[in-house]
């Protein structure tokens, strides 16, 4: 059985923060505590706080901009009047505004991504397996968007010690045909599930998911940066027209 809940406890995160000792004393005073194989889903944002990765920016585009590694779409917002920007980030993330936030921060600053995601959930994961002496995981987790459908979920952008993929390729459905390509993205899926009981509002960002020890293990497990489909693998570089553009223009070339 699958169970999740959001710690209580955890106050306003400020650079320089020990998150582990933080969400560790919010463990230990939670009526659930901790067991082998729970997984702890932590919302980047606090993350980032504690890391510093606060950016002086009168202009989040300019923030944006500076995060950017590849435009892949820009449009006119017509609910904003602003331009949205769908881009791929340094983490190969691909998402609007590059992952910069400029909610629930000082005024004239906006909030990047943690710099080392992946890196940061193995070291956290290292700080609480040691604390209480038995073995979980931890998941970063960030709200995106996705391709070809409304709303945002949150998704993993970081783990430590846990499968982020379930491979189920060579085993068979239940009429006995093998599945050749079924390999569902286990760490985006806790990260949603962790969401449900999290909020958006209530200022708990970190959330407990028991019931899948069996996804839990060592701490060089591949970690979120494997998900997002980057180079050769990535079928969708571009935007409708920013492909149609390219398209016409190198037609034109020809002429």
């Amino acid at each position: 059985m699958l169970q999740s809940w959001a710690l209580g406890g955890i106050g306003e995160i400020t650079s320089g923060a020990d998150l582990s000792a933080v969400i560790g004393d919010a463990i230990a005073d939670s009526s659930e505590g901790i067991q082998k194989g729970d997984i702890v889903v932590v919302t980047s944002k606090i993350l980032s706080k504690a890391e510093g990765r606060f950016v002086v920016a009168d202009d989040r585009e300019d923030a944006i901009t500076a995060e950017t590694v590849r435009v892949v779409a820009s449009r006119m917002n017509p609910e904003t009047g602003g331009t949205t920007r769908i881009v791929e980030n340094r983490l190969g993330i691909v998402s609007a505004a590059a992952g910069v936030d400029a909610s629930n921060t000082p005024e004239g600053t906006v909030l990047l991504l943690p710099e080392d995601p992946d890196g940061s959930a193995r070291a956290l994961a290292a700080a609480l397996r040691e604390r209480f002496g038995i073995e979980i995981g931890v998941l970063v987790s960030d709200t995106l968007g996705r391709a070809w459908r409304a709303g945002q979920i949150d998704q993993a952008i970081g783990a430590g010690g846990v499968q982020v993929f379930e491979d189920l390729r060579g085993s068979t459905d239940t009429q006995g045909r093998p599945l050749a390509v079924t390999q569902p993205c286990v760490a985006d899926e806790l990260c949603s599930a962790a969401e449900l009981v999290k909020g958006k509002a209530t200022g708990r960002p970190v959330a407990i998911v028991r019931g899948r020890a069996d996804l839990v293990g060592d701490l060089d497990l591949p970690g979120a940066r494997t998900i997002p489909r980057t180079g050769p693998s990535d079928m969708f570089r571009k935007g409708y027209d920013e492909a149609f553009a390219d398209g016409y223009a190198a037609g034109r070339a020809d002429v």
